[in-house]
C-alpha cells in the first residue's frame, strides 16, 4: 500500500512571515550549527556507507549544486540519494511541495522537522545542502564544502574512482577558493548593485574574470587537465551570472566577453555530471534570455594526450 505524499501547505509570508537568517552577533555569516564529517573508517561517528545517507538540495541553489555535481562525478547516485526542496519559503524555511516532490526519507512537509529533531529548539540556520543519516536520524551537515569534499574523498569503495580533490592540489584548490570565493562566489550579488560598496565588488568580479580568461586560454581546466573541486565551486556561480545578477547586464554586457571563460562554462555544463544537476529554469530571472549552453566549445584539444 503506497503512502500519501506529505506536502507542505503554500508559501504563505501574511501568516508565517518573511524567512529570517539567524546570525551570531557581530557575524554577517548564517549560523552554521551542523557541521559534521563522513570518514571512511567511521572515526568521525558518522562512516562512509551505501544508503545511509540522503542529501536535501535544491534546483535553485549553487551551493546545493556543488554537492549534487560531486555526486555525480563520484558516481554515488546510487550511494547518497537526493531529494529536493521547493525554491520558494517563507517563515517557516525551505519545504516539500508537488513542484519537486515529497520527502521520500522522513515524510517531512518542512525542512526544519530535521533539523528541530536533530536539536530541539533549532534556531540556525535552515539551508540546503543538508546531510541526512537514516541510521542515527540527525542531520550530520549543513555546510556545503565539507558535504562536497566528503563525497570527493570518503566513498572511494563505491565511487568511480574520480579524485576531485585529490591531496597534491588541495593547497592549491584552497589558494585558489581563497581569491575566486570572495570576488565571485561571495561577490557576484553585491557587484550588480548600487553605492560605492558595489563598484569595489563590481570591480573585483571583473578582475577575476580577467584573470580567469586568461588562465584558460592554455589550460582546459582551472589546475590543467584535470576537473577537480575548483571548477565545481566556479562554476555553479558562472552558470547563473546571466540569468541571475547579472540578467539586467548591470554589471557587464555578459559572459561572452571573456571568450575563454565562456567555453569553459559551456565544456562543463555539456559534462553529463553539470547538465543533469541544472535546471535553469529555478534560478533564471523573469524575461532573462538564456545564453546557449550547447554551443561548441572547442575545448577537447587542450586535454593532454
Amino acid at each position: 500500500m503506497s503512502r500519501i505524499p506529505n506536502y507542505a501547505s503554500a508559501v504563505d509570508t501574511t501568516a508565517h512571515g518573511e524567512y529570517r537568517i539567524n546570525r551570531a552577533p557581530d557575524d554577517t555569516r548564517p549560523l552554521y550549527r551542523f557541521t559534521g564529517r563522513i570518514t571512511a573508517d567511521g572515526s568521525s561517528g558518522f562512516r562512509a556507507e551505501p544508503g545511509r545517507y540522503h542529501l536535501y538540495a535544491g534546483w535553485f541553489c549553487p551551493w546545493a549544486q556543488r554537492v549534487t555535481i560531486q555526486r555525480a562525478l563520484n558516481g554515488l547516485e546510487d550511494v547518497v540519494s537526493v531529494s529536493y526542496v521547493d525554491g520558494r519559503r517563507d517563515g517557516r524555511g525551505w519545504a516539500f511541495r508537488e513542484t519537486h516532490g515529497a520527502d521520500p526519507v522522513n515524510g517531512f512537509t518542512l525542512l526544519r522537522e530535521a533539523y528541530e529533531v536533530t536539536e530541539a529548539g533549532f534556531d540556525g540556520h535552515i539551508s540546503v545542502p543538508t546531510l541526512w543519516d537514516r541510521e542515527t536520524g540527525r542531520v550530520v551537515s549543513n555546510d556545503f564544502t565539507t558535504i562536497g569534499i566528503d563525497l570527493a574523498t570518503e566513498f572511494g569503495g563505491w565511487s568511480n574512482g574520480a579524485d576531485l580533490y585529490p591531496a597534491r592540489l588541495r593547497a592549491e584548490i584552497e589558494e585558489l577558493n581563497g581569491r575566486l570565493g570572495p570576488a565571485v562566489n561571495h561577490g557576484v550579488s553585491a557587484a550588480a548593485g548600487a553605492g560605492p560598496g558595489a563598484a569595489t565588488a563590481r570591480a573585483d568580479l571583473l578582475a577575476a574574470f580577467t584573470e580567469l580568461d586568461a588562465r584558460l586560454k592554455g589550460s582546459r581546466y582551472l589546475l590543467g587537465d584535470r576537473l577537480t573541486e575548483a571548477d565545481v565551486r566556479l562554476w555553479v556561480t558562472l552558470a547563473r551570472y546571466d540569468v541571475g545578477s547579472n540578467a539586467g547586464r548591470a554589471i557587464n554586457p555578459g559572459l561572452a566577453e571573456y571568450p575563454n571563460l565562456w567555453a569553459y562554462a559551456r565544456d562543463l555544463y555539456q559534462q553529463p555530471a553539470f547538465t543533469d544537476t541544472t535546471d535553469f529554469s529555478t534560478f533564471t530571472a523573469p524575461g532573462a534570455t538564456l545564453p546557449d549552453w550547447t554551443a561548441p566549445h572547442g575545448r577537447e584539444a587542450l586535454t593532454a594526450p
